[in-house]
């Protein structure tokens, strides 16, 4: 982000209404490779193709918040190696990764990552530290610490299914394994921002909170999100949930979010009465559907019906109802702004 994108965003946060709605959209690999026509496998081994295909996102498209920007990441597997688990890099498609625990016993011999020197992470910060003249040559900083939230990263370790059974059958392993990697999310975050003085945001992406029940997401989810949001004085803290949501939204505040992405599955105007007049949204056009297969006639009418349906346009970015599709072309990205600075607040 340019530093005037970057007031813009705290702005938007502060409550200032911008005309017109400001867009933004959340992007990473495949929507970076897709615009390019780039495969990931070289995007994410070739490190100039890396910030050639960034920087041509954002001269592309100047008007757009791009978040994270610049996002240095391998996909899902960008945490879960630093705790030993085997990397799996498929010619096409997304890398993925095996389990390292084979079942709840296995978590008391877990070990708590150096985040400086384990996995891909310091591959992550290279990136950055060799490419940031360039980036900031471009009038761009570095504005976010990111990573996968601590449920996400445990369901890796011990596999998905398991890891929910286990929050029934288990709870006290679930807690200790969740103390664990929400250390990790903590040092994490607070190495890149030691790299980077330039962070004042952080962004955690964490869909598995959207897979429990109230009662489970209190003991499950808040407290261990509720330390990593605020262990940096930041002033964006920025959460992707696009799985169930009215649960997330209604701790929002409690956690110390002040940003989120939610499912285009929700509707806006809920999700605003649940988290409360202080948190900004960033939504929600459906993805897949609209973005990604729809056409530029589509595009406008849902924008046109959301931004119709806003009952209060302050703290709002409109963009899709998660992350943003590898079809979702340069055609569509331009009509979907004119759709936006066409509507009237």
């Amino acid at each position: 982000m340019t530093d005037g994108q970057w007031e813009d965003l705290l702005r938007i946060i502060d409550g200032e209404l911008l005309e017109p709605l400001p867009v933004g959209f959340l992007v990473d690999a495949p929507w970076v490779t897709g615009i390019n026509n780039i495969g990931q496998m070289d995007y994410f081994t070739d490190n100039r193709l890396w910030l050639d295909a960034n920087l041509e996102a954002v001269r592309r498209f100047p008007d757009v918040l791009w978040l994270p920007g610049f996002w240095a990441e391998f996909g899902m597997i960008s945490n879960p190696p630093a705790f030993g688990a085997k990397c799996i890099w498929p010619d096409e498609g997304f890398p993925t990764c095996e389990t390292v625990l084979g079942d709840c016993r296995d978590i008391p011999r877990l070990r708590q990552p150096d985040v400086r020197t384990d996995g891909l992470l310091p591959f992550i910060i290279r990136r950055l530290e060799q490419n940031q003249s360039a980036i900031e040559a471009a009038g761009h900083r570095i504005r976010f610490a990111t990573s996968h939230g601590p449920l996400t990263i445990a369901s890796y370790l011990l596999g998905h299914t398991e890891f929910f059974m286990a929050c029934r059958t288990d709870p006290e392993a679930i807690r200790h394994l969740l103390r664990i990697t929400t250390q990790f999310v903590v040092d994490w975050l607070v190495h890149q921002k030691e790299k980077f003085p330039t962070i004042d945001g952080v962004l955690v992406l964490e869909d598995f909170m959207g897979f429990v029940g109230e009662q489970d997401f209190r003991e499950f989810v808040l407290p261990y999100m509720t330390e990593i949001f605020g262990a940096l004085e930041v002033s964006v803290r920025f959460l992707h949930n696009d799985a169930f949501g009215l649960i997330t939204a209604r701790y929002l505040e409690e956690m110390g979010v002040n940003l989120f992405n939610f499912s285009f599955e929700h509707d806006f105007n809920e999700i605003r009465q649940l988290a409360g007049e202080k948190a900004t949204l960033l939504g929600n056009i459906p993805p897949r559907d609209v973005l990604g297969l729809g056409t530029c006639e589509d595009i406008r009418q849902s924008v046109a019906q959301l931004v119709g349906s806003i009952s209060d346009p302050r703290r709002v970015i409109i963009s899709a109802g998660g992350f943003t599709p590898a079809q979702f072309s340069a055609d569509k990205i331009g009509e979907f702004c004119d759709a936006v600075a066409a509507e009237r607040l």
